[in-house]
C-alpha cells in the first residue's frame, strides 16, 4: 500500500502541501468575503491528485452562529450573529437572526425568512440556491457546473479535476466539543483533543433527510477537527480506512451514497478511540480490517452508526437502504469476513500490486509519486503568484523546472509503456491515468 501512495510519509506530505496552498489562496483573497478550506480525503492526505473529487469549504466571513448560553456582547460588533436552535434532529439546528449589521452578504439577506412568530430564520435551501448562483473564482476557463448534491455544488475543471464546493458558516458550540473532549479514551492524546476543540465547528446548508422542515435546518460539522484526527492516525489505522473505502468502491458499489466514506471514517475513529494504540501495528492490519468490516455489517444490519463527534446523531438514519440492498450487503460482508485475508485480492489496485512484477511496480510507483509531487508543487507555485498579486511569469525558473520535469516523467512512462506493448501517445491521458 505504501508503493501505491498510501504510506505515512506521502500522506503527511500531501496534508502539508494542501494546507500551504490553502494558506496562500486565502492570503491572496484576503479582501474576498470567504475563506477557502480544503476538506475531505485531500485534506487527510489519503488520495492521489485525481483519485477523488476535491472538497472545498467556502467559509463566509463576518457571520457567526452561537449556541444557547453564549453572551452576544462577547462577539465583535462587525459580525452578523445567528442563534442556534437545536430542538431538531441531533447534530442539526435552525438559525435565528439575533444581530444584523450594516454590512451583510447578499446571499444571506436573500435567504432570510419570517416564521410568523416575529423571528427571522436563515433558510438553508434558499441560502444554497443563492450561493449556487454566484460565480466561484476558480481561475480556470473550462468549468462545468453540475447539479447540487446535498450541500455540495459539484464542478469539473478542465475535464479532469472534480470539485465539491460547500458553503459554510462559522459556528461556536463549545458545549458540544467539550462533551466530546470529556469522553474516556485511548486516543487521541490530550494535546490533540485540545487542538480539535480549538479548531471549532461550522454549519453547512443541509437539513436532516427525514425532517419535514429540512429546508430550514443546518448541519453541524467539524471538518478541520476531523482532518486533524485523521492526520494523527498511525500508518496501520490510515491503511484500514483506505482499504475499507476500496471495498465500498470495488465490491459493495452503492449507487446513491447509501454508504459513504464518511461512515467508514467514523468506524475507524471509534475503533481507534476504544482500543490501546499498541494493538495497531503492521502485523495487525488484517485483524483491524476485519473488525471494521464487522462494524460496517452491524451498522447496515441495525441501520445505526453514531457520529463520532455527536453520538446522538445516527449517520444511518434515513440513509435510503432498502430491504433488498440491506440483505445483499450484509451477505456480501459476511462472505468477505469468511474469505479471510484473501478479500484484499478482490481490490483491483491491491491485486495488481501483489501479482505484478516487483521491479516494474517499484519503478512505476516512484514515477507516480514524483508526478503527484510535481503537480502539487506547481499548484503551490501558482498560488504564490496569486498571493503576491503578480502576473504568472512565463520565465519563472522554478515553475519552468517543475513543468520540464513533469514532462520528462510522462515521456519516460510513455516510452516504457511502448516497450511493453502499449500504444498510448497522449501525455495528458497518461498523467490522468497515473494520478487516479
Amino acid at each position: 500500500m505504501t508503493r501505491l501512495g498510501y504510506g505515512e510519509e506521502m500522506r503527511r506530505w500531501r496534508v502539508a502541501k494542501y494546507r500551504e496552498i490553502d494558506r496562500l489562496t486565502n492570503a491572496a483573497g484576503s479582501n474576498l468575503s470567504r475563506t477557502v478550506i480544503t476538506a475531505g480525503s485531500k485534506a487527510e492526505g489519503l488520495t492521489c491528485y485525481y483519485e477523488s473529487e476535491r472538497d472545498h469549504l467556502f467559509l463566509l466571513k463576518n457571520v457567526i452562529s452561537l449556541e444557547a448560553g453564549i453572551n452576544l456582547y462577547s462577539i465583535p460588533d462587525d459580525l452578523q450573529v445567528y442563534r442556534m436552535d437545536t430542538h431538531v434532529y441531533p447534530g442539526h439546528c435552525r438559525l435565528l437572526l439575533e444581530r444584523q449589521t450594516s454590512r451583510f452578504h447578499k446571499i444571506i439577506h436573500n435567504a432570510l425568512c419570517d416564521n410568523g412568530n416575529g423571528d427571522v430564520l436563515l433558510s438553508s435551501s434558499l441560502f444554497l440556491d443563492e450561493f449556487s448562483s454566484q460565480p466561484l473564482l476558480t481561475g480556470q476557463r473550462e468549468v462545468v457546473p453540475h447539479k447540487c448534491v446535498g450541500p455540495s455544488l459539484p464542478q469539473t475543471i478542465l475535464g479532469c479535476v472534480h470539485t465539491d464546493n460547500v458553503p459554510a458558516l462559522r459556528c461556536l458550540c463549545p458545549s458540544v466539543l467539550h462533551r466530546w473532549a470529556a469522553r474516556p479514551r485511548h486516543w487521541p492524546s490530550p494535546v490533540i483533543v485540545k487542538k480539535v476543540v480549538t479548531l471549532g465547528a461550522i454549519l453547512t446548508p443541509v437539513g436532516f433527510k427525514g425532517s419535514e422542515f429540512k429546508h430550514m435546518e443546518w448541519r453541524i460539522n467539524f471538518n478541520s477537527g476531523e482532518a486533524e484526527l485523521v492526520s494523527n492516525l498511525n500508518d496501520t489505522q490510515a491503511k484500514v480506512y483506505v482499504l475499507l473505502k476500496m471495498i465500498i468502491k470495488d465490491i459493495i458499489k452503492p449507487t446513491n451514497k447509501e454508504i459513504t466514506s464518511y461512515i467508514l471514517k467514523n468506524i475507524v475513529l471509534w475503533q481507534v478511540e476504544r482500543n490501546p494504540q499498541t494493538r495497531f501495528s503492521a502485523y495487525s492490519l488484517l485483524h483491524w480490517l476485519h473488525d471494521g468490516l464487522r462494524e460496517l455489517r452491524t451498522a447496515i444490519a441495525k441501520k445505526y452508526m453514531p457520529y463520532y463527534m455527536i453520538p446522538e446523531r445516527n449517520l444511518m438514519e434515513a440513509c435510503g437502504i432498502n430491504n433488498k440492498l440491506h440483505r445483499k450487503w450484509v451477505a456480501d460482508i459476511t462472505d468477505m469476513l469468511e474469505e479471510g485475508p484473501g478479500v484484499i485480492l478482490r481490490l483491483e489496485k491491491i491485486r495488481k500490486a501483489i501479482v505484478g512484477s516487483p521491479e516494474p511496480m517499484l519503478w512505476y510507483s516512484k514515477k507516480r509519486m514524483e508526478l503527484e509531487m510535481l503537480c502539487l508543487e506547481q499548484e503551490k507555485r501558482m498560488s504564490e503568484y496569486r498571493y503576491k498579486n503578480e502576473m504568472l511569469n512565463s520565465s519563472d525558473f522554478m515553475l519552468n523546472s517543475l513543468r520540464f520535469r513533469h514532462g520528462e516523467v510522462l515521456m519516460e512512462v510513455r516510452q516504457r509503456m511502448i516497450q511493453e506493448g502499449c500504444s498510448v501517445n497522449d501525455l495528458h491521458d497518461i498523467a490522468v491515468a497515473m494520478l487516479m
